[in-house]
């Protein structure tokens, strides 16, 4: 199955370890001297209407990725090592901060 990064952006990530839904993929990461995915990137979720606040985003390595499906992406990852990045202010904390 041939997929494009575009297709990935609508395909929602669900953990097999805990059967908990991540959300929808955000973002990859690239390594640009080798040309392949390190991660796929879920972003935090908005608090407050995305004005004030983003939840920490969520990496996932590509090793911990299971199987990608048509429309889910299957992830086998422990909670409590999830990796996190926490993202900039959001648009109130760009205008004011």
């Amino acid at each position: 199955m041939l997929c494009r990064i575009t297709d990935l952006r609508y395909k929602e990530v669900i953990n097999v370890r805990d059967g908990s839904c991540l959300g929808y993929v955000s973002d990859i990461e690239v390594d640009t001297a080798t040309a392949k995915v390190c991660s796929l990137i879920i972003y935090g979720r908005a608090k407050l209407f995305g004005l004030f606040f983003r939840g920490e985003d969520i990496l996932i390595r590509w090793c911990d990725i299971e199987v990608i499906g048509e429309d889910t992406i299957l992830v086998n990852m422990r909670p409590e090592f999830r990796e996190h990045r926490a993202r900039g202010p959001g648009l109130f904390g760009r205008l004011f901060g």
